[in-house]
């Protein structure tokens, strides 16, 4: 039985990431007493979060926050609010926190959070209201020090200025307890954007390995939210030829390449990507499958397995969502030659400005956009240097060349600090 065979089967999130965690941890010669403190979440909460809405009616929904591992520094991580935040995705994710800030170098550890939850029948005041009430839930295991907050699938800059607010209101004026915020309450230049720009600088130093530039190059990007309309408007200005996006209502194709900038324009005018006058309309799959050079799924996880790899012909995919790529059809892109840039490398952007924005709020000193631009950009190519020639020193993939460097950072760091 080949090793592709032996994944095949099933897996939930935290299985899915464990696993690449254990390869790491053999590939590092990492002890199992060792490895039973890195694998388990060092806290878990579970609240309920009450929500009265406009029709006097009350909904009360399940909140997590799951706090994966500290030895490098604060908790770090989203908080989103989707109908699958279960317990065992927000386990998997605030694990991938713990490994993508040790990639990248910034002195955070891994968390999580969520609401299980669609908000998308809420009205502005009522996800005021439920981001409030989840925020007094878990108040007493944040703090700028403690676990910082950010904006995830369905939470955004607003969402973190309420937080922000209803923490204040119980422990004074602390900027730095949540990331992602608007500009005039404490947020970054550059934040905004920082995820998809993340997406592009290691699209750009993977094609460089292969002798290429952006200039022509094929792109398709599943997703079209935060970080997939940033991704396509800065491959756009940097010479990729964006020729489809996607999203669950479908992809608009055009093989000379998007008007991105029309676009956005037209999403933001009419709330969709679909009815603009030009590009092809085809069904939501199609984004993942097109005879593109770069692929970049920015939308949720799992997008391709094992029913659909066959059909990806991308040579290239940059993780622009988190775990996208499942742990059997990963094993059988890279036995076909396919470079996939891991998420906690290729999203990295996003916890990498928080850093800087946690930064500025603790010297109480902002910085320009270009210098967090510039900071960014030298960072994630730091980082991508650091990753490929450990995978080429091992003779594996950038996958488990990015695990291998975040396990073996965050053990040395347990090990100092005695937790081990």
């Amino acid at each position: 039985m080949t090793r592709i065979d032996t994944l095949r089967r099933h897996m939930d999130p935290m299985e899915a990431v464990n696993l690449r965690f254990e390869r790491a941890a053999d590939l590092n010669g990492v002890e199992e007493s060792t490895r039973a403190v890195l694998r388990m979440p060092a806290a878990e909460l579970r609240v309920e979060v009450p929500l009265r809405r406009d029709d006097g009616s009350l909904e009360v929904y399940v909140g997590y926050r799951v706090q994966h591992n500290s030895a490098r520094g604060p908790y770090k991580g989203g908080i989103r609010y989707h109908a699958a935040a279960d317990i065992a995705e927000v386990r998997a994710l605030a694990s991938l926190m713990t490994w993508k800030t040790a990639v990248v170098d910034v002195p955070f550890g891994g968390a999580k959070g969520g609401i299980a939850v669609d908000p998308s029948d809420m009205s502005r005041a009522e996800k005021e209201r439920m981001t409030r009430s989840y925020t007094r839930a878990i108040a007493a295991i944040i703090g700028d020090h403690r676990d910082i907050p950010a904006p995830d699938i369905n939470t955004d800059a607003q969402t973190m200025a309420w937080i922000v607010d209803e923490y204040a209101q119980m422990n004074g004026w602390t900027p730095g307890v949540v990331t992602g915020k608007p500009i005039p309450v404490g947020g970054s230049y550059g934040r905004e954007s920082a995820t998809g720009r993340g997406c592009v600088v290691v699209a750009e130093q993977a094609l460089a390995q292969e002798g290429r530039s952006p200039a022509g190059v094929t792109m398709a990007i599943q997703g079209f939210g935060n970080v997939g309309s940033w991704t396509a408007r800065i491959a756009h200005e940097r010479g990729f030829r964006v020729v489809a996006v996607g999203d669950e209502h479908g992809t608009v194709y055009a093989a000379a390449g998007l008007d991105i900038p029309a676009l956005a324009e037209h999403r933001d005018r009419h709330g969709t990507i679909h009815g603009m006058e030009g590009p092809e309309a085809l069904d939501a799959a199609a984004v993942l499958s097109l005879p593109v050079d770069v692929l970049v799924p920015a939308a949720i996880g799992d997008v391709i397995h094992c029913d659909n790899v066959d059909e990806v012909q991308a040579s290239v995919i940059v993780e622009g969502a988190n775990h996208p790529v499942t742990p059997w059809a990963d094993a059988a892109l890279t036995e076909r030659g396919v470079t996939i840039v891991p998420d906690i490398l290729a999203n990295a952007g996003g916890v990498l400005t928080s850093y800087f924005e946690w930064v500025q709020n603790l010297q109480q000193f902002r910085w320009d956009e270009a210098d967090v631009v510039d900071r960014l950009t030298a960072r994630m190519i730091s980082a991508y240097g650091q990753v490929s020639r450990l995978a080429s020193e091992r003779g594996v993939g950038l996958r488990d060349a990015a695990y291998t460097l975040a396990v073996a950072k965050v053990a040395e760091a347990s090990a100092l600090r005695g937790a081990v």
